[in-house]
């Protein structure tokens, strides 16, 4: 359900009706919450409060909950410790259902990572969380939008960081786990665009030489291993290539080179935001909505429910393969 002062409630009962046309949701969250979020949006449902998924009756007019609770007073648009604990507590259920085979995927609502420090977590967000969890050392972030996805070799570190962090090593674990995440999700046969980390992929040495001593062995060495990969490509233009079709995934070098062309996609047509995280890696599937907890607009009713439809069909997409 995500942070609860969050849109995260409103989006997944506005989104209810289309997310029964594809899949058999369960909210592990908070009943009340839930049902304040019907309120809110004026909708003629009800909630069905479950304490295991096989007591789900998915009902088109009830929303079916596995009430973890949490929330002793639910005040929205502001940072709480309380809710920063009950986000936690509902991404720790849906891991231990998800380990048990009791769900086929997790698709999570935002949470707010100031609200989840002060409740006592270590990670930053949602992914980090999950990966302790399920004991995965190599993972990483692909986003969805349209015709274009990208991978991250790093995400939420400071950007001198995230320069150390690109060595073949890492860049070659993240190609291997983008042509792996694209065959869960029906391409045959990807090829995997990687990002320079320099301007022009360092222009033959003459801006860096990062592009030429870390990213493209770890290209050589994907292909070696059979898959088609192909860079350090400028990563100005790289992008734009993949948006029309040659690449199937661009790797990024780091968190804003891939998320602002995708954001750009996502958030320029206005209120429907769109796009998808999917955290690849894992042993559970798990994708979210790209999109925070949108605090100005929490209680309004207004928030898109765009972007959970489509992480939804992205889950079940990878589930069925």
């Amino acid at each position: 359900m995500g942070d609860p002062g969050g849109i995260g409630p409103e989006v997944i009962v506005k989104g209810y009706g289309r997310l029964r046309e594809i899949s058999r949701p369960v909210v592990i969250g908070d009943a009340d919450v839930i049902a304040a979020a019907i309120d809110v949006c004026g909708l003629s449902l009800g909630v069905e409060t479950i304490e295991s998924v096989a007591e789900a009756s998915f009902a088109a007019d009830r929303v079916p909950v596995i009430d973890v609770g949490g929330v002793d007073e639910l005040v929205r648009g502001e940072v709480k410790r309380e809710h920063g604990e009950a986000s936690l507590a509902y991404i720790e259920r849906a891991i231990e259902l998800a380990t048990a085979g009791d769900i086929d995927a997790i698709t999570t609502a935002p949470i707010n990572k100031q609200a989840t420090k002060l409740a006592g977590s270590d990670h930053a967000g949602h992914t980090g969380l999950l990966a302790d969890r399920t004991d995965t050392e190599n993972y990483s972030m692909m986003l969805v939008e349209d015709d274009l996805r990208v991978t991250h070799v790093s995400t939420h570190v400071p950007l001198r960081e995230a320069c150390d962090l690109v060595t073949t090593e890492n860049v070659r674990d993240v190609i291997r786990l983008t042509d792996a995440a694209l065959r869960d999700l029906g391409v045959d046969d990807p090829t995997v665009g990687v990002a320079g980390l320099n301007p022009h992929a360092s222009d033959g040495g003459l801006l860096g030489d990062e592009d030429g001593e870390e990213i493209e062995p770890a290209v050589e060495d994907a292909r070696e291993a059979g898959i088609d990969a192909v860079g350090p490509e400028s990563p100005d233009t790289v992008y734009v290539r993949a948006a029309r079709g040659e690449f199937d995934c661009v790797v990024s070098m780091y968190h804003d080179q891939g998320h602002i062309p995708i954001k750009m996609l996502g958030f320029a047509g206005g209120d429907a935001v769109s796009g998808v995280n999917v955290t690849i890696g894992l042993p559970i599937i798990r994708t979210s909505v790209d999109h925070g907890t949108a605090f100005d607009i929490a209680g309004e009713g207004v928030a898109s429910e765009q972007s959970l439809v489509d992480a939804v069909e992205v889950a079940v997409r990878m589930a069925e393969d």
